[in-house]
């Protein structure tokens, strides 16, 4: 088995593994965690006209519109991810929390084709597991990766991961394509990592 294999075979069981953490939580304790996340300072300043982009939470994942729409009422645009099937790549389109999404790709709820596109200054990325250097492990299928490397190639741009706290791993095994965090938000605490 070559090196790469044997990494994406342990970051699946790690997945599994932080999966089911996040998946054992209640739905109680889910929503307080966002409600925790919304309350929190980010690490960043946020000058009018920032474009803030999050995503629509799927499964377990932590809900990160009330949070949103606290940035929203300090001024940010907001943002949410369009999958391009084709390009296994994401683009992201500007959203208002008043206005209805469509279904996408894979069942997640996006903005309409008729919503301008973007290019985020903060982007706030789901996750199944996170580690303190900075490293996730996403679903496995690359979207966030190649869009964020898309990203820093045209404009400085900070990336959050967002997640509940029993997600975190001691060490994610990483990968030369691997995406890393700047700061992760939990509902415990921000670990910010653009100071190491």
């Amino acid at each position: 088995m070559d090196g790469n294999r044997f990494l994406d075979n342990l970051k699946d069981d790690f997945r599994r593994g932080a999966l089911a953490q996040r998946d054992a939580l209640s739905v109680e304790a889910r929503a307080d965690a966002a409600k925790v996340i919304a309350a929190a300072p980010l690490p960043v300043e946020l000058p009018p006209g920032t474009i803030v982009a999050g995503y629509s939470p799927i499964n377990s994942e932590l809900d990160p519109f009330p949070l949103m729409r606290a940035l929203a009422d300090k001024g940010a645009t907001l943002a949410l991810p369009v999958i391009i099937a084709r390009n296994h790549a994401l683009i992201f389109r500007e959203w208002q929390p008043d206005e209805g999404l469509v279904r996408g790709p894979y069942g997640i709820f996006q903005p309409s084709s008729d919503a301008d596109e973007v290019d985020p200054d903060i982007v706030l990325v789901p996750l199944a597991a996170f580690d303190r250097a900075g490293h996730r492990i996403g679903y496995g299928r690359g979207y966030y990766d190649r869009t964020l490397e898309n990203l820093r190639r045209i404009k400085k741009v900070t990336v959050i991961g967002v997640a509940f706290a029993v997600q975190e791993i001691e060490t994610v095994p990483r990968l030369p394509h691997d995406e890393q965090l700047d700061c992760v938000l939990t509902e415990r605490e921000l670990i910010d990592l653009r100071r190491l």
